[in-house]
């Protein structure tokens, strides 16, 4: 593995990520900020934050598998979420667990979660995007 993910003492311990990752590699992968388009371009979970968020980190994935990486090569995630307010924390964790459970994988990159005032279309909650290091 090329990522090792660490929570340093003096720093607290967050269960949806690390504080840092460290990488060693030559591939540097980045996504772009990925929202809830299914292949087609249809918006998936209209109105439903975490539905949204799930579908943006299954593209997340697909991005990722087309340059050979995986969630596990991820060194930084950042969040961007529309009207966000810590109560939407819950429905922002549900979409990611529902996510990493289909994906079968343990996301937790270092990450960052910005409350925003809108993405591309009105219709868009969340965008997701992914820095990576492979081989």
């Amino acid at each position: 593995m090329t990522v090792t993910l660490i929570n340093p003492a003096g720093l607290p311990e967050i269960p949806v990520y690390h504080q840092v990752s460290v990488a060693t590699g030559s591939r540097f992968v980045h996504v772009a900020g990925q929202v809830s388009w299914d292949a087609e371009g249809t918006n998936i979970a209209v109105g439903d934050l975490a539905g949204q968020v799930e579908q943006a980190y299954l593209n997340v994935a697909t991005a990722l598998a087309a340059a050979g990486a995986t969630f596990d090569d991820v060194v930084k995630l950042v969040v961007h979420v529309v009207d966000w307010t810590p109560d939407k924390m819950p429905l922002l964790l549900d979409g990611i667990a529902r996510a990493t459970a289909r994906l079968g994988v343990t996301a937790t990159p270092p990450a960052s979660l910005f409350g925003i005032t809108t993405l591309d279309v009105p219709e868009h909650l969340v965008e997701v995007e992914a820095t990576a290091i492979t081989g």
